[in-house]
């Protein structure tokens, strides 16, 4: 998601300079947009008056930040930096403490929109940090997202995308549900939902996946893997507030039956599937 992200910025004028953990995606983007890649986050940060950083989890954000050749150490005090991944809220309080020190401002800023989103520059960003922080950016994440909210303070965003999480898998399992059911009632499910989306069961899911989950396809959007991340997340912050999320749970269970099946990689309407057997 990240190589779309940073294209847009580019592309609106900004002077971007790019760093990937595979160094040939970092060269095929700088001859693609014309844009500059340092070989280290430190090389990629360096001069930089805003940081962006949107790669896979915990370990995946400390490992490119952190260190003699993370972003961080080429970082210089009044710049932003700006984590799009998503992560733990705990990781997000950890970088607001580490930052600081270098006095450098930090906002947790994790995405929603897919490839798709990223690609079309439609996402929409949940944040958490400071206001003044927020501020500063705002116009710019203009540039690849539809809209962006600050939410609270550091640590905010990322419990707004566990909250975002939640909605989607109690409403795959429960679109999942309604797609069998039809077409195990001899009903046409593409007729079905072309009159239902119409009325207050519509949903984003239903419009964008309903087709093709009734085809067996599975091979795009949201990868189940990530899904399974981010539930994770949502279950051990529910945890240590005595929070109960019975059909998040339920959800993640049937994401786990489907990985161990070997379909990790599938995107999260797959829930159907086990209803199929």
């Amino acid at each position: 998601m990240g190589y779309p992200m940073a294209g847009h910025l580019q592309n609106a004028g900004h002077d971007v300079c790019v760093y990937n953990r595979t160094a040939e995606k970092a060269i095929k983007w700088s001859g693609e947009y014309n844009g500059r890649y340092g070989k280290t986050p430190k090389e990629a940060a360096n001069g930089a008056e805003i940081v962006f950083v949107c790669v896979g989890n915990d370990d995946d954000v400390r490992s490119v930040v952190y260190g003699e050749d993370g972003a961080i150490a080429g970082m210089s005090s009044g710049c932003i930096l700006v984590d799009h991944t998503t992560t733990s809220a705990n990781l997000a309080r950890e970088l607001e403490q580490k930052t600081k020190k270098k006095l450098i401002e930090f906002l947790d800023a994790p995405v929603s929109g897919g490839q798709a989103g990223a690609e079309n520059g439609a996402l929409t960003i949940m944040i958490g940090g400071k206001e003044s922080t927020y501020s500063k950016i705002s116009n710019i994440l203009e540039c690849y997202a539809k809209k962006s909210k600050l939410l609270g303070p550091t640590g905010s965003g990322q419990l707004a995308k566990m909250v975002n999480q939640i909605c989607i898998a109690g409403v795959v399992q429960g679109l999942s549900e309604a797609l069998n059911f039809a077409m195990k009632s001899g009903l046409n499910a593409d007729d079905v939902v072309d009159v239902i989306s119409k009325g207050a069961a519509q949903s984003w899911q239903m419009e964008n996946r309903s087709n093709t989950m009734v085809r067996d396809e599975f091979d795009f959007g949201f990868a189940l893997d990530w899904m399974r991340k981010d539930l994770g997340f949502a279950l051990e912050e529910a945890e240590k507030k005595n929070i109960p999320l019975p059909i998040t749970k339920m959800v993640d269970g049937f994401y786990e039956e489907i990985q161990n099946s070997g379909g990790g990689r599938w995107d999260t309407s797959a829930l159907i599937t086990l209803l199929n057997k």
